[in-house]
């Protein structure tokens, strides 16, 4: 196939580039590196069928090339870069998405949006199945990344019914492994770092909130799947297995060998108080569930930030 992955520097991204450049695909990948890292990518540099171009899909009209599929997953995705980065972020998910949809559709491409457990918000729903609407302040300081991908994601619907575009919406929970940004500040690599640094953990909240982590591996495998389907409607890709921030520290901590100790902090606005993915859809239409459990993930991510230090 001949792929165009927007985002394709980034975590999650540049895993499936490797995936695709490993089943002999051509790849084009479009990131403007506000948060993706071109040494994500840089094992493919001079690779034959490998294409890098850094642009802003905001400002991309039209790519000189022929395209079967377009898996876009461009956006900041954590909230330190989406709090940094709100207009930019709302600008990536509605014109950088329509700019896509508009390639798609040009191309007869089939597109794929990379969208989140997000858009349920702090679900009063559990777990979060694809029938459920969310609970999002629209105007809270997260709202530039939750509002922004239900944006996208009516979007995409529009062109499917409009234009007949052969779409396809993931719903991305927590994801974690290899190439995460140790500043990221999502669960995993900040625990994983002050644990290695002996550093006490920071916990928002009293610790109680729960979340799903699904290991890369999986992620990977999930989306994949989706991009061989013809199914338009969202489908939930996750992890879950529940676990609370004072479990998934004390895990760390344990496979760290670490002294870290606990520092509380105010719970951020509208942080989630569950997450939780009901995964029966992707069970039936992808034949997909995860299969690498917490522990042994986490192994494999700290081996890896150890090797970064």
């Amino acid at each position: 196939m001949r792929l165009l992955i927007t985002g394709g520097a980034g975590f999650i991204g540049s895993h499936l580039v490797d995936h695709y450049m490993r089943h002999g695909d051509e790849v084009m990948v479009v990131d403007n590196l506000i948060t993706g890292r071109e040494e994500n990518i840089a094992s493919h540099r001079g690779s034959k069928g490998f294409t890098f171009i850094k642009e802003d899909i905001c400002e991309l009209s039209d790519v000189d090339a022929e395209i079967d599929l377009i898996l876009h997953l461009a956006s900041p995705a954590s909230p330190i870069d989406y709090l940094k980065y709100p207009i930019e972020t709302m600008r990536t998910a509605s014109l950088g998405t329509h700019n896509l949809l508009e390639i798609a559709k040009n191309k007869r491409a089939k597109f794929l949006l990379a969208s989140t457990s997000e858009i349920y918000g702090d679900p009063e729903q559990h777990p979060q199945a694809e029938e459920y609407w969310g609970n999002v302040n629209p105007i809270g300081p997260r709202a530039v990344y939750d509002e922004g991908k239900r944006f996208a994601e009516a979007l995409t619907a529009a062109y499917n019914r409009e234009y007949g575009v052969n779409t396809f919406i993931v719903r991305i929970f927590n994801t974690y492994g290899q190439r995460m940004r140790a500043d990221d500040g999502r669960v995993i690599p900040t625990f994983v770092n002050q644990a290695l640094k002996n550093e006490s953990f920071t916990i928002y909240g009293d610790g109680k909130q729960t979340r799903s982590f699904c290991y890369i591996s999986d992620m990977v495998d999930g989306i994949a799947r989706a991009a061989q389907t013809d199914y338009t409607k969202p489908v939930n890709i996750g992890n879950p297995k529940e676990y609370t921030i004072l479990e998934v520290a004390d895990m760390v901590k344990t496979h760290c060998a670490s002294n870290s100790e606990m520092e509380f902090l105010p719970l951020p606005e509208n942080d989630p108080k569950k997450r939780k993915p009901n995964i029966s859809r992707a069970k039936e239409i992808l034949d997909w569930e995860p299969r690498v459990d917490l522990g042994t993930g986490l192994e494999h991510v700290i081996d890896w930030f150890r090797g970064e230090k």
